[in-house]
């Protein structure tokens, strides 16, 4: 049996056949709906269902119970039971179609042990329609895309990205070891809907763990010097404090960003440390007993993504302000 589904903020409406999840329907019908990985891990598909109900084959694992009980759902995953009223704020985002290029290596560099830094000069008549928090696709010769988020904004026409290495991954751990100036990469730039949201202008909190830093970085990059920039606090977890590569730089920007807070956690911190200890999720409990009234920006690992987003519902989020990019999950070709 066929159902109807309606998107309140963009209008759009389709019918979702019975074969089909909501994404699919929406995607075959040209409806636009924020999303990633496609297999319920990512979170970027969340609606709220206002009317009607939807069933699951399997629980997904990018949707909290806490998110459940509040009516929310993930399109990818998501079968109608009955017509169905949506809320999706992202369905009114536009973002430019990604071009794919031919990139040069402008620099590669160690930035701590197992994560490389990689600068790229795209196309000098590249126009990149770029904002804060995306990624971008490296593409080998067996046709599948790496893919990896960019830590800055493309000055001039270079690009960085911080890049951790996974252990026998054919790019990470082999190319990338390779690469000297001027070779030649494959790229599709830009993609993905993980960005700064300008229009919230609530408190920020941004939650970090790994290289998961890199589009943080990107959107604290972009709050520079803005006078009308909401208060910002950023949480970084790593192992130790040999792993906090750009730490310095982040604290350097206390000045330039309205209230930034930048709070280090490490999980395996030594007797010298006095920072924060455990994990980034923790060092936020402690600090927030009311989340109503932020935005929350988070990225790195999908453990971390979960206990914060079933953090931030249990203490009154509003969770269409909470955005995530799961590194592990949410672009699975990335992890060679």
């Amino acid at each position: 049996m066929e159902y109807r589904v309606q998107v309140i903020e963009s209008g759009a409406e389709f019918t979702v056949n019975p074969d089909e999840t909501v994404l699919e329907a929406a995607l075959r019908s040209g409806a636009k709906m924020p999303h990633e990985c496609t297999f319920g891990a990512c979170g970027t598909c969340r609606v709220h269902v206002l009317q009607g109900q939807v069933r699951y084959d399997e629980p997904p694992m990018g949707l909290t119970d806490e998110e459940g009980s509040q009516g929310y759902a993930l399109a990818c995953q998501a079968r109608p039971c009955s017509d169905l009223q949506l809320s999706a704020p992202g369905s009114r985002m536009v973002f430019a179609e990604p071009r794919r290029v031919a990139a040069s290596v402008a620099d590669v560099t160690a930035l701590c042990e197992g994560v490389t830094r990689l600068r790229l000069a795209l196309p000098e008549d590249l126009d990149l329609d770029y904002r804060a928090g995306q990624y971008m696709n490296v593409w080998l010769d067996d046709d599948a895309p790496r893919s990896f988020s960019m830590a800055t904004a493309p000055a001039g026409n270079l690009v960085e990205f911080h890049i951790r290495g996974i252990s026998g991954g054919r790019f990470t751990d082999g190319m990338l070891r390779a690469l000297k100036p001027g070779d030649r990469l494959d790229v599709e730039i830009p993609l993905g809907v993980f960005c700064l949201h300008e229009d919230d202008w609530r408190p920020m909190i941004l939650a970090a763990t790994g290289t998961g830093i890199a589009p943080l970085r990107a959107i604290l990059e972009s709050l520079l010097d803005d006078e009308d920039c909401p208060p910002v606090t950023l949480y970084w977890g790593m192992r130790t404090q040999a792993d906090l590569y750009c730490l310095q730089e982040l604290e350097s920007w206390r000045g330039r960003i309205h209230e930034l807070q930048v709070v280090p956690v490490l999980s395996r911190a030594g007797e010298p440390w006095t920072g924060r200890r455990g994990y980034v999720q923790d060092a936020i409990a402690q600090d927030h007993a009311d989340l109503s009234e932020h935005a929350l920006y988070l990225c790195g690992s999908p453990a971390m993504i979960q206990d914060v987003t079933a953090l931030a519902a249990q203490r009154g989020a509003d969770l269409n302000y909470v955005y995530a990019d799961s590194f592990t999950f949410q672009h699975p070709m990335a992890l060679a």
